[in-house]
This record gives structure tokens, C-alpha cells and sequence, in this order.
């Protein structure tokens, strides 16, 4: 349920809304919902690929994080940009602000700089393209939100019973997101150190042998052998040729499964796909697989009550 007179504030962090005027109705589709919405995002100033100039859209992300009538700061949408924001943006604003921000995809750039830098939580989750641009916004992508936002916990439940999941029980912080993303960022400042915590992993139009490259990346590193559990949502729109020979997502899965330190569960509901959870980035997690699924129960994290 939607939580009443919440005050939400749309901005581009990264790319531009593909339709100026399927976001205007989703703002007014949102305003009938009883939100109040502030928009930053101008279309007629797109630039390039963006939502925006570099200093445009830094700038839209301070003024959400300083509006007063806002509790939620959703991106527009994903794409890329925020890359390029990192060594401006005032983390210490954003964090002391206390206010939701939200997005996945290139949005978890944020999510890691922002932990990084000062250790705030901040929602993967949906954003006004296309989720709530969609003619028909998911109803299980929109629950997860608002649930998630009302709290004080949270629980999100594995699709698929016959994956092969292991039995396991980790509890630990959560963290993760868009898998190319987060390895972008291994090595800098905005890379956060997280010990003894639960990976969750998307990505799309990668190949298996590119997510299994990444993976090793993170294990080669040290980083996984820090964490006590891998959770895998969906990796889909890549193409397989002839040249792989049977090498495909489940052979590299097996793999996988064979010789990382930790256990991998996959049927995560998130990623690219119209049917998405909401995972609070550095809340704490409770992950128990048992029988082929599993329930990842999230608590300690923000939430925006009645107004």
C-alpha cells in the first residue's frame, strides 16, 4: 500500500527518459496515487545520451536531496551517467539528508559510493522508466516497493524450485546490484568494504562466460571469500553462437558452484525484468534455502512512514 502524502523527487542521474510524455503521466499517475511529486528532470534539455549535462544532472541530485517536502529520491532511470558524477557528488549531503534514494542498474554505482563514503543505505529498486512509465505497472514490482518502504521488515521469496539451490542458512549485510557496475568500481574509493556479507547479483545482455570472468574478478580479488553467501537474480538477453559448444548459463553456473568459496543460490526475482524485488543496499539480510528455494528476509534499513 502506498504510503499517503509521501513526497517523492525525480531525478537523472544518468540516462534520458526515452518518452518526455510517458513520464508526465506516470508523475500524474503517481500525484492520484496520493504522492507528492517533484520532478528535476527537464526533457527539452537532454543532452547527448543523458538526462542532462554532467553539472545538470549533479545538480538535480543535490537540490532532491535538499527538497524538504521529499522523503524518496527515485532515478529516472538507469542506462548510464552516474559513473561520471562519483567524484562530485556530496556524499555527506546525500546521507545526512535521510532521505530514500532509489534506482538499480547504473543507479548501483550510487548505492556502493554512498556506502562507501558514509555508510548509508539506499533502496535497489524501481525507477520512473519504465516502471512506472509502463501502461501497466507490475503488481508484484510495486508491492516489493511500498512494502519494503513501509517496513520495519522485509521478505522477498526465490522463483524457481528446481534450480538446485544448496541447503544454507548466512545472515550478514546485503549488497550489490548490476554485476558490471559493481566490478567497475573494484579498486576506488567508492568500492565499500564489507565483511562477512550476502552478495545479490544482476545483469543483462552479458554473456556466461562475461559473468563468469566478473565473478572470478571478485574472487580473485578477496572479495568473496568475505561474504558468507552469493545470491543470483536474472541474466537474461544474451546470445549464444555456435563457438560455445555447449557452454552455456547453467554449465557456467555448475562451475561456479564447484569452486567459489561461498554458497551460490540463484531465482533472486531482480534484474531487468518487469517482475522485481526491492533490496535495501546495507540493510541487514537472513538468507535460508531449503528444498530449492529460498527467503531472503531484509530489517534494519529506512523506511518513510505516514506523513
Amino acid at each position: 500500500m502506498i504510503t499517503p502524502n509521501i513526497g517523492i523527487a525525480v531525478a537523472a542521474t544518468g540516462g534520458a527518459a526515452p518518452d518526455g510524455d510517458a513520464v508526465e503521466r506516470a508523475i500524474a499517475r503517481l500525484r492520484a496515487q496520493g504522492c507528492v511529486v517533484h520532478s528535476y528532470y527537464e526533457h527539452q534539455k537532454v543532452h547527448q545520451r543523458f538526462g542532462g549535462t554532467d553539472s545538470a544532472r549533479l545538480a538535480q541530485l543535490h537540490a532532491a536531496a535538499t527538497d524538504p517536502q521529499v522523503q524518496v529520491v527515485m532515478a529516472l532511470r538507469g542506462q548510464y551517467g552516474i559513473t561520471r558524477l562519483l567524484p562530485h557528488i556530496d556524499y555527506d549531503l546525500l546521507a545526512a539528508s535521510g532521505k530514500v534514494f532509489v534506482g538499480y542498474s547504473d543507479i548501483t554505482a550510487l548505492h556502493m559510493a554512498l556506502m562507501a563514503k558514509t555508510g548509508a543505505i539506499s533502496y535497489a529498486g524501481p525507477m520512473i522508466c519504465d516502471d512506472f512509465t509502463n501502461p501497466e505497472p507490475v503488481d508484484y514490482t510495486m508491492e516489493q516497493f511500498w512494502s519494503c518502504l513501509a517496513g520495519p521488515t522485509h521478505a522477498i521469496e526465490s522463483d524457481d524450485a528446481s534450480a538446485g539451490n544448496p541447503e544454507c542458512e548466512a545472515q550478514g549485510t546485503i549488497w550489490g546490484g548490476n554485476l558490471a557496475m559493481f566490478v567497475s568500481l573494484l579498486g576506488t574509493e567508492y568500492f565499500p568494504h564489507i565483511e562477512g556479507g550476502i552478495l545479490f547479483f544482476e545483469d543483462v545482455s552479458e554473456h556466461p562466460y562475461r559473468v563468469e570472468r566478473m565473478l572470478l574478478q571478485l574472487m580473485q580479488s578477496g572479495v568473496l571469500a568475505r561474504q558468507k553467501a552469493l545470491v543470483l537474480g536474472d541474466f537474461s538477453r544474451y546470445r549464444l553462437s555456435p563457438h560455445d559448444n555447449g557452454y552455456d548459463f547453467d554449465v557456467m553456473l555448475a562451475y561456479l558452484r564447484n569452486l567459489l568459496p561461498i554458497p551460490v543460490l540463484v531465482g533472486l526475482p531482480f534484474g531487468h525484468i518487469p517482475r522485481r524485488a526491492t533490496i535495501p543496499f546495507g540493510a541487514q539480510a537472513e538468507v535460508v534455502s531449503r528444498g530449492g528455494r529460498f527467503t531472503l528476509t531484509l530489517s534494519d534499513y529506512p523506511t518513510v512512514h505516514r506523513a
